[in-house]
Parts: C-alpha cells; structure tokens; sequence
C-alpha cells in the first residue's frame, strides 16, 4: 500500500487489559506485539507494548461512495483498543484522492458505526483478558496520511484541514508549524487531530508513535473525568455526613476516608503506569515528534488537572482525620467527665449509707 490514510479511533473500555492472556487469545491469528522499525530498541522503552492484530478488510460506504479498506487492532495494558482503517490512495492521483476523501471522512458521521461494530467484535475476542470491562464513552480520533510518494507542489493544508477553501496565511504557519525531517526524502506534519506523513521507507514508526501519544491523552480525559465524579460523590457524602449525629458521623467520616485512600492509590497507580509507558531515551528525531505532539495534545494540562484534584482529596482526607482525631478527643473528653461524675455520685451515696 504506497500511498493511504490511516483513520484512527481509540476507546476506553476497560481498568485493564492483560495482554499476556491476548497474546494466547489471538495466538491463532496475525498478531504481534509492537515494536519501531527504524531505531534501536534501547532507544525507546516501552514498559509494556501492544499488541496489533489483522482484523481483516471490508468495503465501507462513505459520502455516497464504496470504499475497499483493511482493519487493524491495537490492544493496550492501559484498558485502550484502538482501531485503524486503512484506506490505499489511486494510482497516479494519489493526491487528489487523498483530499476528496479527507472531506469525506471528516462529514461523515456514519463512518463511526464502521468503528463500532469492529471494536464489538474486539471485545467479543478479548473478553477474558478485560479487566473491570466498561465502555465509559471516551473515544479519540485522528487521522494520518500517509504517503510512500509525495510531490513537492501538493499543498498539504487541505489533507490536514479537511477542506479545499483558501486559507489565510496565519492559518497555513499555524498549520505547518510543527513539521519535522530526518532526510531529504522524508517530511511530518503533524496538528491536533490529523498528520501528513511521507516515508518513501514504509515505515509505520511516526504513526504508531502519534497512537501512542493519542492513547495516552484518552486515558488521562478519562481519569480526570473520574476524579470529577468521585469529588461530586465526596462532596455529598461529607454533606450527609454532617447532618447525622456526634457518634455516627465518626462511622460516616471513616467510611468516606478508607474511599478516598483507595481512591488515590488507584488513580496514582494508574498515572504513573501512563506516564512510564513509554520513554523515547536516544533517538532525538522521535523525542521530538513525540514530545511534540504531547505538547499539541496538552496532555501535561491533564496531569496536572488530575494532580490538582488529588490535592483536593488528600487535603479533604487531611480535613477528616483531624475531625475525627478532635471527635474522639471530644467524645474521649465527655467519658472521663462522666467517669469522674459517676464516681463523685458512688462516693456521695455510700456516704450517706
């Protein structure tokens, strides 16, 4: 396949997956686990690859035409499948092609059906390999063309932009700002939720490092979303709490501190294995590109929205243990008083006897 667009889709939809157990799963089927092509493997620390599997082709139909596609899947420990459509380009207009299709594929919101139906049968095969399986609903999109050939003169704003209107100049720097080259013979561009790729090589390094990145910045939308949940829960569990009496409240305040304390070691557990994923060590061209489209994917704003609220728990934890510490204190208080009274009215009555 010289020239093609890959149209990527990735979903949430588990805590975890053990990817040992899909290895055996799909131990019958072309699967392999990931690995870049173009650099040596101390150069990139993956803690825990993927694995890719071939899920066949298909005809799709998109924007009124028939299109001949091949499906392939990635699973990730992390609780993420992505899916990727494949679409090849025309011989000898491969460019045309690609920006008649890049409209398309953008309008057409029938094409996540296509998606939908390939992830089911994805989880379907892996069933026993999920860990706590949900589909939370968070799903990320981007699209990357790719081309083994590529004229000088194409104008790569149209691919990247999903439209063929005139553009502004400070659209088109905006647009091109982030473009990268090893070679002469070799050029990336990437954006927010496309990129142009051109590697006479073949190689599929670039785009499985932008899936990476993308993976990573699903997880942590999704865990900020959690947190946003389980402060709203806190929020009215410490509310009932204070309207129930002295003693009971004691009960209330443990119950929502053993939550939180489970709460932050999961959450902390689960950034740490997004942030440790994967590490670009000595090949400073993928640092670079990788680095670069975290930066576009704001993935450091997520972190550090999910760090602020982790804040918010400890110091809500911190909050309720000295309650409780002062209630007890209190309580502790109130029965040495009626100790002391008890034992003033023992002594009054065997006086009087």
């Amino acid at each position: 396949m010289k020239n093609s667009i890959w149209v990527y889709r990735l979903f949430d939809i588990a805590e975890e997956i053990r990817l040992e157990q899909v290895e055996k799963i799909l131990a019958q089927r072309q699967a392999a686990r990931m690995r870049l092509s173009r650099i040596r493997p101390k150069s990139i620390q993956f803690k825990n690859p993927p694995i890719a599997v071939e899920l066949g082709e298909d005809t799709v139909a998109a924007g009124g035409r028939s299109l001949n596609v091949s499906f392939t899947g990635k699973v990730y420990d992390l609780g993420v499948i992505a899916i990727i459509m494949r679409i090849p380009l025309l011989e000898g207009a491969a460019y045309q092609n690609a920006v008649e299709l890049a409209t398309i594929l953008y309008n057409d919101e029938g094409i996540e059906t296509v998606f939908i139906q390939q992830l089911d049968k994805m989880r379907k095969i892996l069933a026993e390999a999920l860990v706590k399986e949900v589909y939370s609903g968070f799903v990320e999109d981007f699209t990357v063309y790719y081309f083994r050939e590529w004229d000088q003169n194409w104008d790569p704003i149209p691919l990247l932009l999903a439209e063929q209107e005139p553009v502004s100049e400070q659209v088109r720097r905006e647009t091109l700002r982030n473009s990268f080259s090893y070679t002469p013979d070799d050029h990336t561009i990437i954006t927010w939720d496309s990129a142009l790729v051109y590697d006479p090589s073949g190689s599929a390094d670039i785009p499985d490092l932008l899936e990476f990145a993308n993976s990573q910045l699903l997880e942590l939308r999704y865990y900020d979303s959690l947190l946003t949940g389980e402060l709203s829960t806190m929020y009215d569990a410490i509310e009932e709490a204070e309207r129930v009496g002295s003693f009971r409240r004691l009960g209330h305040y443990r119950r929502i501190m053993n939550q939180l304390m489970e709460l932050i070691a999961d959450i902390t557990e689960i950034t740490e294995r997004i942030d440790n994923s994967l590490k670009v060590t000595e090949d400073v061209f993928y640092a670079r590109i990788y680095g670069t489209a975290l930066s576009i994917l704001r993935t450091r704003s997520w972190a550090e929205s999910i760090d602020r609220k982790i804040n918010i728990i400890n110091q809500t934890y911190t909050m309720l243990s000295n309650r409780t510490v002062n209630q007890r204190s209190e309580v502790l208080e109130l029965v040495i008083i009626l100790l002391i009274l008890l034992e003033l009215i023992l002594g009054i009555i065997q006086a009087l006897t």
